[in-house]
């Protein structure tokens, strides 16, 4: 005889679900990383100026995507284990500032189920509910119109048409359908997305995630085109392998990166010694960096026999990734330790060292020889992870680094590496340009023993020098009482359209006319990007000179992308 429905099962028999584990969570993730991927382009298109430099699609679907990889061979049906798991590696691989607050919009949701193996409607809320708060903390100056306003509007809204029969797909229905229709709200908030024609683009972001989550809920397959970790790879340049052939020797070590699940059966997880793992680590390499967050080690290190590194943290838990790579086939030279044939040299700690993000063999060359100490390779459309800055943060030994984003839209993933670092104190310079930042790295001295006031003479000093952008438009536009058709190219004066011209060397004459118009600036340094004429330059460069005969002007081969030229007044 049937046993007696009970009311819940009654609840599922007729098309309910009242609870979520993990292997559902991390099907709707997988489906959210889908369905971003498929509009990635579109997200990216959403750009206030009407340049070629939006990233926000790509930035948040690798940040999701990092977590994906993390969770794709965790079979668990425990909630909290693959929510920790996600928002883990969704906070290693974040990128840009929408990809940060993503990242930490799902550390909270995670913080809000940390003690559930499932979860229901009221539950999953409160979770989202953290979420919010923790997303909206993660800003020092939340602004409404952008992603922040659309998780709150479409938490808020879902959390008040909760009721007893509430399902977990009531849930996420309302909290979609409102997410969507705060999305086209943004406008009506953010003027300057009223008078560019575009909803917000992270909004627009994390709607899709979201939607995924929703859609796989109902049932719906999204289309995977590609695993997460191929999606990854694809966005890391091939190194050259004829670098190291059959009779080289090895020399510079292997660059190896762990992420260790600690288990209870091989080791007591809540009380684990991560600095006796330094310990050992420093034994038989360098540049060591390891730490420990809910459970899970990250570590870094350049040694001649990585067997041994896998070896001994094999005893405390299961790998979730291993990457050992070759450094003999690293890019460049200053970025390769050198290490014995036997045992590595330990390496004191210097007082200071210095990360710069740069974009451009001119402009890194440029970091390197003012004293960086390690350059990570990207700028605009290139927004490195908090991941990379960690590693780059573990190849410098030295009691206080200092980092240069040099992209107002890479300062949060620089921060949100610094705050994970454990290895140096770290402090992030604010700079939004490379101009700002090789100002302040210059200011930089390397004798005095308070890193405070360092950090305060650099942020001084980033006040004089004002950026400006040469670029082509890639749609009809009026921002800021400027014209703009599709193929012009425009000026931009730090965050403001200030020119559109048919014609380039008018539109950069007409910058750099603006710039040193402007009080107290005398010296121009104008960086050539990939993109830049030989003869426009020079053509140029003799103009600006007969127009200015006592201004100081520097024309230099940046090598930049996307911009042809960029300026910077001081």
């Amino acid at each position: 005889m049937a046993k007696k429905e009970t009311k819940k099962e009654k609840k599922t028999s007729a098309g309910g679900l009242r609870v979520i584990g993990g292997l559902l969570l991390k099907k709707m993730a997988r489906g959210g990383a889908g369905l971003l991927r498929s509009n990635a382009d579109e997200v990216n298109k959403l750009n206030v100026f009407p340049v070629p430099d939006g990233d926000t699609g790509d930035n948040m679907r690798l940040t999701i995507e990092s977590g994906i990889s993390a969770i794709e061979n965790l079979d668990s049906d425990d909630l909290a284990e693959v929510m920790k798991t996600l928002s883990h590696g969704m906070l290693l691989g974040a990128r840009g500032n929408s990809g940060v607050i993503l990242s930490q919009f799902f550390a909270g949701i995670y913080k809000g189920l940390k003690t559930s193996h499932t979860a229901d409607p009221e539950t999953f809320a409160h979770a989202l509910e953290r979420g919010v708060e923790q997303a909206y903390a993660s800003v020092m100056t939340p602004t409404e119109g952008t992603i922040l306003t659309v998780a709150r509007e479409a938490v808020e809204f879902a959390v008040s048409r909760l009721t007893s029969e509430s399902t977990i797909r009531s849930l996420f229905a309302d909290l979609v359908g409102e997410m969507h229709a705060s999305l086209e709200r943004t406008p009506e908030i953010l003027t300057v997305l009223k008078d560019a024609g575009v909803v917000d683009s992270g909004g627009a972001g994390l709607f899709y995630i979201m939607d995924g989550f929703n859609r796989v809920l109902n049932g719906e397959e999204i289309p995977q085109k590609e695993t997460s970790r191929e999606a990854v790879a694809s966005t890391v340049s091939v190194p050259d392998f004829s670098a190291f052939d059959a009779d080289s020797e090895m020399t510079y070590g292997y660059c190896t990166e762990l992420l260790v699940r600690l288990q209870n059966s091989k080791t007591d997880v809540k009380s684990f010694d991560v600095e006796a793992l330094k310990a050992y680590l420093s034994e038989i390499g360098d540049s060591v960096v390891a730490f420990v967050t809910d459970g899970i080690v990250k570590l870094h290190v350049h040694t001649l026999i990585p067997e041994k590194v896998l070896k001994h943290c094999h005893k405390f838990g299961e790998f979730l990734t291993v990457k050992i790579e070759n450094m003999s086939l690293q890019h460049t030279e200053t970025q390769r330790e050198e290490m014995t044939a036997g045992q590595p040299a330990v390496e004191e700690k210097k007082r200071y060292g210095a990360v710069a993000v740069c974009n451009g063999a001119g402009i890194e060359g440029m970091f390197l020889e003012a004293g960086a100490d390690r350059v990570i390779h990207g700028g605009q459309t290139h927004n490195p992870s908090a991941g990379e800055f960690l590693e780059a943060f573990g190849e410098i030994s030295a009691e206080t680094i200092f980092v240069f984003p040099n992209n107002g839209n890479i300062l949060m993933a620089a921060q949100q590496a610094a705050e994970l670092y454990e290895n140096a104190r770290v402090l992030v310079i604010p700079s939004k340009n490379f101009g700002a930042g090789y100002v302040a790295l210059s200011m930089l001295d390397w004798s005095c023993e308070d890193a405070d006031a360092n950090l305060a003479a650099m942020e001084n000093a980033m006040k004089g020098a004002i950026a400006g952008f040469v670029s082509p438009s890639i749609r009809d536009a009026e921002l800021n009482g400027v014209h703009i058709e599709n193929g012009d190219t425009i000026g931009i004066l730090e965050k403001e359209i200030v020119i559109s011209e048919k014609e380039r060397s008018v539109a950069f004459l007409g910058l750099a006319e603006r710039m040193l118009a402007l009080p107290e600036k005398f010296m121009l340094t104008v960086y050539c990007g990939a993109d830049a004429d030989a003869a426009e330059r020079e053509s140029l460069e003799a103009s600006l000179r007969e127009r200015h005969p006592n201004a100081e002007l520097y024309f230099v081969d940046g090598g930049q992308e996307i911009y042809p030229y960029i300026l910077i007044a001081e």
